[in-house]
């Protein structure tokens, strides 16, 4: 074993030993306390030392003087020289035992651990002062042998690394510190960051709170503002409705005060006109108008008398008047009753003078009457025999009991074309489907109901109704019944609507004009406009009504074989139902209202039309069938019922459009076809037959016939 290993290990068991882990604080100094005062006895070397020792160092220790004067290298007892008067082992136990003023290891060791906690306690002292207090000692030398300075230096060099050591944990120590305290720091940073912010957060907050505040203030104050706005608009409606019912009752009053001096202004001049005529009706019953009518001036004074008293009663009622005020009702009523009153004297007194004229014009015409009695009776016979011959004339040529080929021909070609149009609608009307069901009854709504709407009120209802119609059939969308409905929502749609709405017309003429005839004309200027526009629709109006009245074609439907008698009732027009044959009054009545429809028809046009020329179906056809009817035999009852109602509806048409030939037609009818009317009609049977007679003799009488009644005029237009 090498020897610096055997002084490791040496320092080592010494620092392991009991007395090398006495612990000491570097602050016992300060204090005054002594390092080594807890040990009970002063440390010691063993016995052992010695023979460590030899072994350590077999060479003599040589003396060695050094200077102890307190220096911070120096130790008073174990210097780094070792005394030269140890020159051989025997004298170890001296030094030992610390005899003949030798050091003991105590205090070899002791002053370098004081030195060194001096040192620490005070790293710079005055090399003067000595560590123990009291005179100044004198400088010792001491020898130390190469062994026990190598010794010393082991001893220094585990100084060096315990102090090494303790300056590194200090160090360590000093980090850790600055790490704890930069991480106090960094967390009280953070803890400040967090606090401003929470303190920036109560800023907002508390700001937030003020404008929510502020906010609710400012909606209060606005909310107060509209209240007392609305509050005001209020009022000030109340008072423009105070204010307006003012100005309204101020109109009424002025209304009333103008209609007031307007019914006193009429009344006054009602009462001048009452008195004029009073006063003209009077200069009738003076005597000397009496003389030039030829009445007797003693039958008639007492009417001049009461004439002159009716006068003097309206002439007090005018003065009562002449002072600025209006006469009142009372005075009205007096002149009003006074006028009737003079009226019923010149009646009374034009009858009695009427009466003494007559009965001078009776003397006269007895006298003249006796003169031309003999050319009277011869030219009487005359004209007997010319209508006796005349009748015979007529029996012998006979008239047609059929319709013309050409008419016949153009009747079935209607009623093929309406019969293949109601075919195709057979799909669409035995449909099951739930939508175009719908569909059908909304396009037939639409159809009709506009038709049922036509009356006779207004010129622009029509116009209206008519607008509508033609929305329908030109395939544009129209409402009814709150629902749009359109022709070409499907294939079969304008089919149908234009069928439907023929057949619509036609039932109108059926019932509307058969109960009231001024009811013809609007609907038959709608039924004109429609026929312009579409065609169509007017060939299936006349198929429904030749259907309906064969005679508006005119065609009497001869009896086929095989054919019922309901079944040829129903083709001649009458209804045969379940109860039986309708009434005669019945079937005359719609057949009426049919061919008044139809000649209406034939004279009017649609005014608002855009083409030129004749309209649809002019007056060309109208008389067309006047004259196909005078060439067909008479049908007891219908033939003249049809003939009157056409004639009083387009007869006045017919006359300016043909003028006289229109009136030889006339003269034929009264001439020749009435005495064949009257030949096929019973005498329970004549009410028609009178009515056509008397038309005919009043128009050929005064060579006119007045315009038919409800008749449409430019006035009903601007309405």
């Amino acid at each position: 074993m090498s020897v610096d290993s055997l002084r490791w290990e040496t320092l080592e068991a010494l620092k392991n030993s009991p007395k090398g882990k006495l612990k000491y604080n570097a602050h016992w100094l300060e204090k005054g306390e002594d390092i080594l005062a807890g040990c009970i006895e002063a440390p010691s070397l063993s016995p052992l030392s010695g023979l460590i020792l030899k072994r350590l160092s077999p060479r003599p220790l040589q003396k060695s003087f050094s200077l102890s004067s307190g220096s911070r290298d120096s130790s008073p007892g174990l210097s780094e020289e070792s005394p030269a008067s140890l020159s051989s082992p025997s004298s170890f136990p001296s030094i030992v035992n610390g005899t003949n003023g030798s050091l003991s290891f105590s205090q070899l060791v002791a002053p370098s651990l004081k030195t060194e906690h001096e040192q620490a306690k005070d790293p710079d002292p005055d090399p003067g002062v000595g560590p123990v207090s009291g005179p100044a000692s004198p400088p010792a030398i001491s020898l130390l042998s190469p062994r026990a300075t190598q010794m010393a230096g082991c001893i220094r060099i585990c100084e060096e690394k315990h102090r090494a050591k303790a300056k590194k944990e200090l160090r360590l120590r000093q980090e850790l510190q600055e790490q704890l305290v930069a991480s106090v720091a960094s967390r009280e940073s953070e803890q400040l960051k967090r606090f401003e912010e929470f303190m920036e957060l109560k800023q907002r907050q508390e700001y937030q709170c003020v404008r929510d505040m502020m906010d609710r203030e400012t909606k209060e104050s606005i909310g107060r503002q509209e209240k007392l706005k609305e509050e005001h608009r209020h009022r000030m409606k109340i008072l423009n409705l105070r204010l307006r019912e003012a100005e309204q009752q101020r109109v009424r009053e002025a209304e009333l005060e103008r209609q007031r001096q307007t019914e006193g202004r009429e009344r006054l001049r009602n009462l001048n006109t009452i008195q004029e005529e009073i006063l003209q009706l009077n200069q009738l019953l003076e005597p000397s108008t009496q003389t030039r009518t030829g009445a007797a001036p003693a039958d008639l004074g007492s009417y001049s008398t009461r004439g002159n008293q009716l006068c003097s009663q309206v002439s007090e009622v005018v003065r009562t008047t002449a002072e600025g005020e209006f006469p009142s009702v009372e005075d009205m009523t007096v002149a009003e009753r006074a006028l009737h009153e003079m009226r019923a004297l010149i009646r009374l007194m034009q009858e009695e003078t009427a009466k003494a004229q007559e009965k001078k014009k009776k003397e006269q015409e007895e006298q003249e009457e006796r003169r031309k009695q003999a050319e009277l009776q011869a030219q009487q016979e005359a004209q007997k025999k010319a209508a006796q011959s005349a009748k015979e004339k007529a029996k012998r040529k006979g008239l047609q009991t059929r319709a013309e080929d050409t008419t016949l021909k153009w009747y079935k070609e209607l009623q093929e074309a309406a019969a293949q149009c109601a075919q195709s609608l057979e799909e669409l009307n035995a449909t099951k489907d739930i939508q175009t069901k719908k569909l059908r009854m909304e396009l037939q709504k639409a159809a009709t109901i506009p038709v049922s709407q036509i009356s006779s009120i207004s010129g622009s209802q029509l116009r209206e109704i008519f607008d509508k119609i033609d929305k329908l059939l030109s395939g544009r969308a129209v409402v009814s019944g709150g629902k749009s409905v359109s022709t070409s929502q499907h294939p079969k749609g304008l089919d149908f609507v234009s069928y439907k709405l023929a057949e619509k017309f036609v039932k109108q003429g059926e019932e509307e004009v058969a109960s009231h005839h001024e009811a013809a004309f609007p609907i038959a200027v709608v039924a004109s406009g429609v026929w312009e526009l579409h065609p169509r629709v007017g060939e299936l109006i006349l198929a429904h009504l030749h259907k309906k009245c064969p005679y508006a074609v005119p065609h009497y439907p001869p009896m086929k074989d095989g054919t019922s008698v309901e079944d040829y009732q129903r083709i001649l027009g009458y209804r045969v139902d379940d109860s039986g044959v309708e009434g005669q009054d019945s079937f005359l009545k719609r057949m009426s209202g049919m061919i008044r429809l139809y000649a209406a028809v034939i004279q009017l046009r649609w005014p608002y039309g855009s083409k030129q020329g004749p309209g649809p179906h002019g007056l060309n056809h109208g008389w067309r069938w006047l004259a196909q009817m005078l060439n067909m035999e008479p049908l007891a009852d219908v033939t003249a019922t049809l003939l009157f109602d056409f004639l009083e509806v387009c007869g006045n048409a017919l006359m300016k459009q043909y003028q006289g030939q229109f009136w030889k037609l006339m003269l034929l009818i009264k001439e020749e076809y009435f005495p064949r009317i009257e030949a096929v009609t019973s005498t329970g049977q004549m009410g028609s037959v009178i009515r056509l007679k008397q038309f005919l003799e009043t128009s050929l009488r005064s060579r006119q016939i007045s315009p038919p009644k409800g008749q449409l005029s430019s006035t009903f237009w601007r309405s």
